[in-house]
């Protein structure tokens, strides 16, 4: 478990659309890593920034100040290059930004109660979106050219619903129910087809089929609440074998959503589901939950993605079978970068190892 001083050493961090790289900000400046090699590619030291986006591995970042220097404006967007170290446009707005969101077509910029969508090579407004306050600017963004889809929270008298459409059919709108409790995190597949979502409470996540508005699987992760600072889908083309959280526990979890289908499949061809009711059939659901205890010290906050899969030999990218390994990575806000392996054989068992950790805000280019 890493340690460090300072718990707020990095303001914001964030991954880029395929995870080959990521980006911190801290109140120094901000700095760009490749995630396959842990080199430090590029850092520029003038001051606090609360957000930075990278567009896959181009030149190209979206930042915003964190408003500790008046140059860096918490309401002033800067598309920055990095190939030449100068800002390319600058947007400004009436309020603070709280979240960007970027593929190689659209930019999407959040405020608190609206939402403007640009053309990301003309910066051509397309639509603004009037939403209800948003105080912690959650958002979740599929970046595929193919399937681009923004899904973003409605708080409703009893339950918190989520906005979901699609920016190529003029904002489509889907309600989903998600929980009972306001959102705390929430994440979209990379083809945008699910849409996980955890509450405040924390103890419940939801895995939603978005086109039908269903939920299609629960997780339990935990009996007491904890607050959930991110959640992450692995990669594929159809639905993600594993889904993956971490939380103020300091633990990270993941839920493998290809064993659950499997089971589910079995099971519903079995003699068992025409004896045993439907809702007590899904409670008898396993939970499919591997977890790695004190990863991050308790309280810090914490970003995981899956950078990779591999499946067993023989087995079908499409199929459900179970991963056999997977890469986790994690930026802490304490300032480390942690890579594990995890590994699941045939019998759902599970064991992680530490495959490299280092100080982000100590590495040199």
């Amino acid at each position: 478990m890493a340690n460090h001083s300072s718990s707020s050493a990095i303001i914001c961090a964030s991954f880029n659309q395929d995870n080959c790289g990521f980006a911190i900000g801290s109140r120094d400046g901000f700095r760009i890593f490749d995630a396959g090699t842990g080199r430090l590619c590029y850092q520029r030291a003038v001051g606090a920034f609360s957000i930075v986006e990278m567009l896959f591995s181009t030149s190209l970042l979206a930042v915003v100040g964190a408003g500790e220097q008046p140059s860096l404006s918490p309401r002033r967007l800067c598309l920055f290059n990095t190939d030449t170290g100068a800002a390319l446009r600058e947007l400004n707005f009436l309020t603070s930004i709280l979240a960007i969101r970027m593929n190689k077509k659209w930019l999407i910029v959040l405020l608190q109660d609206k939402i403007y969508i640009y053309d990301l090579n003309s910066l051509t407004i397309l639509d603004t979106v009037d939403t209800v306050p948003n105080t912690k600017g959650l958002c979740a963004f599929s970046p595929s050219l193919d399937v681009c889809y923004l899904g973003l929270f409605l708080q409703a008298r009893l339950k918190d619903l989520c906005y979901y459409f699609d920016l190529e059919l003029n904002c489509h709108y889907i309600l989903i129910h998600a929980h009972r409790s306001p959102l705390a995190a929430m994440a979209l597949s990379s083809n945008g087809m699910y849409m996980a979502t955890a509450s405040e409470q924390g103890t419940i996540i939801r895995v939603h089929l978005v086109s039908k508005a269903t939920k299609s699987y629960s997780f339990r992760r935990g009996t007491y609440p904890s607050t959930i600072y991110s959640l992450s889908f692995g990669p594929s083309k159809q639905l993600p074998d594993i889904l993956v959280a971490t939380s103020c526990s300091g633990s990270v979890h993941v839920f493998s959503l290809a064993l659950m289908v499997k089971q589910k499949s079995k099971r519903s061809s079995g003699i068992f589901k025409s004896m045993v009711p439907r809702t007590i059939n899904d409670a008898f659901e396993p939970t499919h939950h591997h977890v790695l205890h004190n990863a991050v010290p308790p309280g810090v906050k914490s970003y995981v993605v899956i950078r990779g899969l591999e499946k067993p030999t023989g087995a079908s990218p499409s199929s459900h079978d179970a991963i056999s390994r997977a890469n986790v990575s994690i930026i802490t806000h304490n300032g480390y970068f942690q890579e594990y392996s995890l590994s699941i054989n045939h019998l759902n068992e599970c064991s992680w190892s530490m495959e490299r950790e280092f100080n982000l805000l100590t590495a040199i280019v």
